[in-house]
């Protein structure tokens, strides 16, 4: 049995203690958001945060998020009112959608390390998400917005 803590809430899981924290999250926990892309940790489709650090969960073990904290997307906010979940919906950026919380889940992380962060370090810190429909510009656009919204503390 391993005790974990995701999106705030305990969880008791009967799984070997190397499978991956995605299929725990997605089969176990019936928390969907977060996706399978490649699962070689290559595409970022399959970001959550450990403790607040983006990681691949498609890569990590469930062992390692033992008594840990994780925070899937659906953990971003419960009700949308997250500055890059304003900001994704305002400049219409997805366009299938499929990589966009693991994007959104690295932009977190980016933007809680980095308020106010250039066009060049947004496109180094996001450079492990891959988005198959190309919406880079819209991205690294709603990355801007959202951290105008975080310090204005509304919607712009």
């Amino acid at each position: 049995m391993i005790k974990l803590t995701v999106n705030d809430q305990p969880y008791t899981v009967d799984v070997e203690p190397t499978m991956p924290l995605l299929w725990v999250i997605r089969d176990v926990l019936h928390l969907t958001g977060t996706k399978y892309g490649c699962g070689m940790a290559q595409c970022g489709a399959c970001t959550v945060h450990l403790n607040g650090e983006a990681v691949r969960s498609c890569v990590t073990p469930v062992k390692r998020a033992e008594n840990q904290k994780v925070t899937t997307i659906e953990g971003l906010s419960t009700d949308f009112s997250h500055p890059l979940q304003q900001a994704w919906q305002e400049e219409d950026v997805p366009q299938c959608g499929y990589c966009q919380s693991g994007q959104l889940m690295s932009a977190a992380v980016l933007l809680r390390e980095n308020p106010n962060p250039t066009d060049q370090d947004i496109d180094d810190a996001m450079s492990g998400n891959i988005c198959r429909c190309g919406t880079y510009p819209r991205i690294r656009k709603a990355i801007h917005r959202a951290a105008a919204m975080q310090k204005t503390g509304g919607a712009q």
